[in-house]
């Protein structure tokens, strides 16, 4: 089957619309350094704006207000907003939210739906998918988080951490374990949680390299929470008890297409700047893009582009193609390369502007420090690289090594040249 990664000119139109708005009027609030409420304020005539052209929540099925648009589609949308951090939201696509409303249109029922996903498609609410454990990050296997029923409630207790938006969230989808006795996949289930339900104790938005400083109750922060007793209705349960891995990976697959394209568009951006830079700086007798070594740089990062826009593509063109399941290697390849790519070119870019690149007056430097999780969140690149490596080999036989040893071509030779000479002595 041909890959085909085209689009009709209709939909070349709105991409272009797209680069242009994020470009004039979503970037520049970059330079503004505005808190939380002054850019929700500033960015809501944008919000209007994306709605009235038809690309609000594009990640969802027409009949949930999305663009139905496929995950190649999305994967261009996602590559132009990636070049600035604060245009996901003004397209009503920024995780966990869009990631989550995704998860209860696959998974919730219509009252959960009505209750919970389309005020989260209407931005009146905010949601956190809470998974991530300090002992188990990178194997959601190990949870430990207990949800026990209890009559028509579930009792739910536990630890989490890097609960993206909990402290600015006005619901939780808790990935917790049901049933104990159950096989590794089937004893986790989803259940969604009111923020304020008694229990749930929000201890601190965990400082990163990303966010060095604690920013409590301010969208992008990683709360640590513990859960301590907390009831809620069983009603509250997405799909079915052990349903969680499921969901899970139904969740993760193409929110991992979009973070590697907005990866690429933050990788554009970056490559933009080391390009501009090496045609702008002079030194040492001539400008820097004269230099074999910045040449180098150039050319690696474009190939390097080059080839994580391809692989990105074909991963959302076998989505759209045959499904999740089908694409798990080619979403797991992109997920460390990408991140990779992220890493690399910025860091070019940041050793081209030397001593500026380094400082806050430009965005390479925050770009660089969250480009750094981009190999842990996620699941981490080691992890990904096994998964990749245990699916290959499973499609190759083991070859028959024999037990006794097999003469070599040189040492078939050297017997027959042997016996030749042997033959020759003989009849003389």
């Amino acid at each position: 089957m041909a890959w085909d990664f085209s689009t009709e000119p209709e939909f070349e139109a709105k991409l272009e619309w797209m680069r242009e708005f994020v470009r004039t009027e979503i970037l520049p609030l970059e330079t503004l350094d505005l808190a939380a409420a002054a850019l929700a304020r500033a960015t809501e005539p944008l919000k209007e704006e994306v709605k009235r052209r038809g690309l609000w929540a594009a990640h969802l099925p027409p009949e949930l207000g999305g663009g139905g648009f496929g995950q190649v589609k999305l994967g261009l949308m996602h590559e132009i907003l990636g070049r600035c951090a604060y245009a996901p939201a003004v397209f009503g696509n920024n995780a966990p939210d869009s990631g989550n409303a995704e998860l209860l249109a696959l998974g919730a029922t219509e009252e959960q739906q009505q209750r919970w996903m389309y005020p989260l498609l209407d931005g009146k609410l905010r949601s956190c998918f809470s998974m991530t454990e300090p002992g188990a990050g990178a194997d959601p296997t190990l949870l430990t988080t207990r949800a026990v029923r209890d009559g028509d409630h579930y009792v739910i207790n536990g630890h989490k951490w890097f609960s993206s938006n909990a402290s600015v969230s006005d619901f939780l989808i808790v990935m917790v374990v049901t049933d104990p006795e159950a096989g590794p996949r089937h004893r986790a289930s989803m259940i969604i949680v009111p923020t304020d339900t008694p229990g749930v104790n929000i201890l601190r938005d965990v400082p990163t390299m990303g966010e060095p400083h604690e920013h409590y109750g301010e969208p992008g922060g990683h709360a640590e929470i513990r859960y301590e007793d907390v009831r809620v209705p069983a009603d509250n349960l997405v799909g079915a008890e052990g349903d969680g891995f499921v969901l899970a990976q139904q969740r993760l697959g193409p929110g991992r297409i979009h973070h590697c394209m907005r990866w690429l568009g933050q990788s554009q951006r970056a490559f933009d700047m080391l390009c501009e830079r090496a045609v702008s700086r002079y030194t040492h007798g001539s400008v820097l893009a004269d230099k074999q070594l910045v040449q180098d740089w150039v050319a690696s990062s474009a190939a390097e582009l080059s080839a994580a826009r391809l692989m990105t593509l074909h991963a959302a063109w076998k989505i759209d193609q045959e499904g999740v399941p089908a694409a798990l290697s080619e979403i797991a390849m992109i997920k460390y390369w990408g991140a990779s790519v992220l890493y690399n070119v910025i860091d070019r870019a940041i050793q081209a502007h030397g001593s500026l690149g380094y400082t806050t007056d430009l965005p390479l430097e925050a770009m660089y420090r969250h480009a750094r999780a981009a190999r842990i969140y996620d699941g981490p690149d080691e992890v990904h690289k096994v998964t990749v490596a245990r699916r290959i080999l499973r499609r190759y036989e083991p070859t028959e090594v024999p037990t006794e040893h097999v003469p070599t071509r040189r040492e078939a030779a050297r017997d027959k040249f042997a016996a030749l000479l042997d033959e020759v002595s003989a009849n003389r």
